[in-house]
């Protein structure tokens, strides 16, 4: 096996996040004396050559865009074992996911973050490449000599050159952010599915929310009242579901942006940003990597007593929940810095009746959030939380055959139902592995220790 601490001219420092297929490394470039991001296929997949040249693809196209707007490719390579890797250009700013992280942003910045992706997407458009996964872990930020930033376009897992796209019949994207011909595809794919996407990117920057599937969108003063009615009608009109009706090219929708965003007033100095509950950020950093946007019930595998098996894409963490709770998943990973964690990209799994109402806690949901990290105090952060407006218990502790740790519930959640929040460690042998559980449970049956007890995790 290669080792991890050097590719080639490359010093691995340490690691960034994982997605499906891949894990990215920050390092130094000893020649050019410079930090780099080194993408590396990940090694599970290594005899699977449709990964592999879907691997090599995204370094073509992000190569083959050109832009200052979108990830730079500088080299690529194949380890010893025959793994190939590229490397790219260091975004040190993290991504939009990292700036939701205290909460919906200000209008003017939203706007103006959401016009600067949208130009990105332009550039890929005029390269012929369409991104189809436009999301905020994928929008990344860096930062110049004399300290301003620049959005690039990243991960172009999911891309396609647009003469692909037009035949396009397999779905792909991530929920709340792909287009209808996206997650029921068969008349092919345009420029316009980002258009989609932007709109949807644009949503969470201002209310902190991922959009319900489409044409089920709440209009965004819905959730944040204060919105100038124009924004809502501009953002609504990127998410049409008849792509007929949206914004016509990227450029365009960036265009009406910038005028909003210049129209808009700034916050007033100094007043903060309001705080979310960890409840909301975790599943707001959740992120999909499979092929389905939307998995129902019938697409899974059922044990005995109702439930459904259930797992990430990874196929490391596997659970157990009512089928009743199911009509949604959402499945590749999370960045743990939401809960103060050191950041990356770790697995994750959100299974729900309706994922899109999960960070209302008054709001009678049903389901289940697991995520991993294998680095940081997890307890600690458990142990830390407090969410307003809820009644909460005595704490436990819970001694499962395979995972063992401390749990904490909340009752009564603005009149809700009640919220279990776990902080988990392998029950034998040391394990840095660490696992993050939110159950939520809107009926009077406590599931939560079924739900445990199904819960496995390996790798």
């Amino acid at each position: 096996m290669h080792s991890l601490e050097r590719i080639d001219r490359y010093r691995l420092e340490r690691r960034l996040g994982s997605g499906a297929f891949g894990v990215v490394w920050l390092a130094h470039d000893d020649v050019l004396e410079a930090p780099v991001a080194v993408k590396v296929l990940a090694e599970n997949w290594a005899d699977r050559l449709d990964v592999r040249e879907r691997f090599l693809s995204e370094a073509r196209l992000l190569r083959r865009a050109g832009s200052s707007r979108v990830a730079q490719v500088y080299d690529i390579g194949e380890l010893p074992d025959g793994r190939p890797y590229f490397v790219m250009e260091y975004a040190d700013g993290g991504t939009l996911a990292d700036r939701l992280a205290d909460g919906p942003l200000p209008v003017a910045e939203a706007l103006r973050l959401t016009a600067e992706a949208a130009r990105g997407a332009a550039a890929l458009h005029d390269a012929g490449i369409v991104h189809r996964d436009i999301k905020p872990t994928n929008v990344l930020v860096r930062t110049g000599p004399d300290g301003s930033t620049r959005l690039l376009l990243a991960d172009l897992g999911l891309a396609k050159s647009l003469a692909q796209a037009s035949g396009l019949t397999m779905a792909a994207g991530s929920a709340g952010y792909a287009p209808p011909e996206q997650i029921e595809p068969g008349s092919g794919i345009d420029a316009r599915a980002d258009v989609y996407s932007l709109g949807a990117l644009g949503y969470e920057l201002l209310t902190g929310t991922v959009p319900a599937p489409p044409g089920r969108v709440r209009s965004p003063d819905r959730l944040r009242p204060d919105l100038p009615a124009e924004v809502g009608r501009a953002l609504m009109r990127a998410m049409e579901p008849d792509r007929d009706r949206r914004w016509p090219t990227a450029e365009a929708y960036a265009d009406e942006l910038d005028r909003l965003a210049g129209r808009a007033h700034a916050p007033s100095p100094g007043r903060p940003r309001r705080r979310r509950t960890p409840l909301v950020l975790a599943l707001a950093a959740l992120v999909v990597a499979g092929s389905a946007a939307v998995v129902t019930t019938q697409a899974l595998r059922r044990p005995p007593a109702a439930d459904v098996r259930v797992q990430d894409v990874t196929g490391r963490l596997r659970a157990a929940v009512p089928a009743s709770w199911t009509h949604q998943i959402r499945d590749g990973g999370w960045n743990p810095k939401t809960l103060g964690l050191p950041a990356g990209q770790e697995p994750a799994l959100a299974v729900a009746g309706d994922l899109s109402r999960w960070p209302d806690l008054g709001a009678p949901v049903n389901g289940v959030f697991v995520a991993l990290s294998e680095h940081g105090d997890l307890g600690g952060a458990v142990a830390a939380l407090s969410h307003t407006g809820c009644r909460e218990e005595s704490g436990r502790d819970y001694r499962g055959t395979t995972l063992q740790g401390r749990l904490r519930t909340w009752r009564d959640c603005d009149g809700g139902g009640r919220l279990t929040e776990a902080a988990l460690r392998p029950a034998h042998g040391p394990d840095k592995t660490q696992v993050y559980v939110q159950v939520r449970e809107d009926s009077g049956t406590d599931r939560t220790d079924r739900i445990l007890d199904s819960l496995r995790v390996t790798g």
